[in-house]
């Protein structure tokens, strides 16, 4: 199970730092500061699937629950949601010291 944590972990920081130089791509481009919001990429790169998580929750749940919940979250710029996720997933899968204890 920790190896999965760290692999999906790797997966995420890896996403994070192909969204943070597209980010700064632009950013040099523009000539200011540019963050795109994962929200933002998702509709780029998958609108259909988009739609099917919205509908998703929408359908299942109040049609307030996706406007106050996930659609604050995907606001967040893509680097900084993965970056985020990826850490607390290396943090969980981490390799803990093996604490050895002896009773006399």
């Amino acid at each position: 199970m920790k190896g999965l944590l760290r692999l999906l972990a790797g997966v995420f920081l890896i996403v994070a730092v192909i969204a943070a130089v597209n980010d700064v791509t632009r950013s040099l481009a523009a000539n200011r500061a540019v963050a795109i919001s994962t929200y933002e990429h998702w509709s780029n790169l998958a609108p259909v699937t988009l739609a099917a998580a919205r509908g998703s929750v929408q359908r299942n749940t109040h049609s307030l629950v996706w406007d106050l919940g996930p659609a604050k979250i995907l606001q967040a710029p893509a680097w900084g949601l993965f970056g985020v996720l990826g850490l607390m997933l290396a943090y969980a899968g981490r390799r803990r010291r093996q604490v050895n204890v002896f009773a006399n």
